[in-house]
């Protein structure tokens, strides 16, 4: 391999960041390629310097490659390539090249460093005890992470490249043994062939293009998680895990809907305290779905609510019907917590409480709102951070809204439609691993659905509870 063949297919002269740098070594022309800040600077000095000590005889010995990687290379990590396009690929991934004068190929050495934050505690996945670490942007640090809680010989991460322009890496980890094979072969076949110009925008990309086929289904496809311990604890249970570079998040597989029940807080305390944290969150998902429509169809039937239950009953003083009031809610709450993502950390929980509070007494005051639909949207929008899962709580913001809409227009019989559109939704939701999404409820199956509601001890367990 020449420097002029690599020349050809990369933007030397018009890229400030690749960089050619021309050495001798052993009165051998050498020449090095490299992508400015993906190099540790001084780990490849130190390297050049042992190589400047080589001696002219010791050069014309070398008949390959190989050969001189065996005597003259004082690093681990490095591969022999051949073929320039592949070399080029390596490069942009990070990794310098060497190419010696009247030897075939080029070395590529993995001295590549990438920017990346901390494995700081992610903030939407914090928990009251435990570790306070995540993943982060570089997937090799994540797959450190994991392997640092599984010192399993049989833990496997195969990587891929997927996308024609940006090669991302995407890794399948797995125990062997544990895993299942076929979906495993699976994962492989529909990763090979993949055939997308890049995947820029990380998991959620990769999500829809290994979905079978394309879906409105509000619930999730798969199970998400910023904490390697979540990541660990489901590998050792037989799950399959993906890691995208430059996404912060891993994929389990297979998922199920009763997955979304879980979190970790709920086995770093005694299981008592555990199974009451998890009830408390299954039942403020079911609450903050329902609560609306069934103050709606209270609403419809005023003359059927006991006098126990006499304060759902309202003389509705807005212009606007109640259940326009309640949608309009919905949109001002989000509103409102977009404008808290773009807002300055410093300002955003202040600027939440203060628009929050200025709206909601505006609302009243005008005659937008009446008091009770403030009250109950206040309920739905501090109860949804109950649920650890983004894409769930919005799942059920949309079953919520649309029951309602069933309830207002058709009485006990929208209420009760909407309840088995929401059943049916949920049982026929496409995953990527096509396994029955109500599992174990739908069919039911009496020892796993009992293993949802109790904690299995340590010393009577082969393996931890996925969390």
């Amino acid at each position: 391999m020449r420097p002029d063949e690599l020349r050809a297919l990369l933007p030397m002269e018009k890229s400030f960041d690749l960089l050619e740098k021309a050495i001798v070594i052993g009165q051998r022309q050498c020449t090095m390629y490299f992508v400015d800040g993906f190099v540790k600077d001084d780990l490849l000095q130190r390297i050049m310097q042992f190589w400047y000590s080589i001696k002219k005889e010791q050069m014309d010995r070398l008949q390959s490659l190989e050969q001189f990687g065996d005597q003259f290379m004082p690093y681990v990590e490095y591969t022999v390539e051949t073929d320039p396009q592949k070399a080029v690929d390596s490069l942009l991934a990070g990794p310098a090249l060497m190419l010696i004068e009247g030897l075939e190929g080029c070395i590529v050495l993995d001295t590549r460093t990438y920017p990346a934050r901390g494995v700081d505690e992610p903030e939407k996945d914090k928990v009251l005890r435990g570790s306070r670490d995540g993943f982060t942007e570089t997937v090799v640090f994540n797959t450190a992470l994991i392997r640092r809680r599984i010192r399993d010989p049989k833990l496997v991460f195969e990587i891929f490249s997927v996308g024609a322009q940006s090669k991302t890496d995407v890794v399948v980890g797995y125990i062997g043994g544990k895993a299942d094979e076929k979906l495993l072969q699976s994962l492989r076949e529909r990763l090979q062939q993949l055939d997308v110009k890049n995947e820029i925008i990380n998991q959620q990309n990769l999500v829809e293009l290994l979905l079978p086929r394309p879906s409105l289904n509000p619930f999730p496809k798969v199970r998400n998680s910023e904490r390697p311990d979540v990541t660990a604890a489901n590998l050792v249970e037989g799950r399959v895990v993906l890691l995208v570079d430059n996404c912060p998040t891993s994929i389990i597989l297979p998922t199920r809907l009763v997955d979304f029940t879980q979190e970790a807080d709920d086995f770093y305390f005694p299981p008592l305290v555990g199974w009451y944290m998890k009830m408390i969150r299954i039942s403020t998902a079911f609450v903050t779905m329902l609560i609306t429509p069934v103050w709606m169809l209270a609403l419809h039937y005023p003359d059927k609510i006991p006098s126990l239950f006499s304060f759902l009953k309202v003389e509705n003083t807005s212009a606007l019907p109640i259940v326009l009031q309640l949608i309009l809610i919905e949109f001002a709450i989000d509103g409102l917590r977009l404008a808290s993502i773009n807002t300055p950390s410093v300002l955003s929980s202040s600027f939440s409480i203060v628009g929050g509070l200025i709206l909601g007494d505006f609302a009243v005051q005008s005659g937008v709102a009446i008091p009770q639909t403030i009250f109950y949207m206040s309920f739905v929008a501090i109860a949804t951070f109950s649920q650890p899962s983004i894409e769930l709580g919005y799942s059920i913001k949309f079953c919520r809204m649309g029951l309602l809409v069933l309830t207002w227009a058709f009485g006990i019989w929208g209420f009760g439609a909407g309840l088995v559109l929401i059943f049916i939704m949920a049982a026929v939701n496409s995953t990527i691993t096509r396994d029955r999404y109500l599992s174990p409820i739908c069919p039911f199956e009496p020892r796993g659905f009992i293993d949802l509601f109790k904690r299995r001890f340590a010393r009577n367990s082969q393996h931890p509870h996925h969390s």
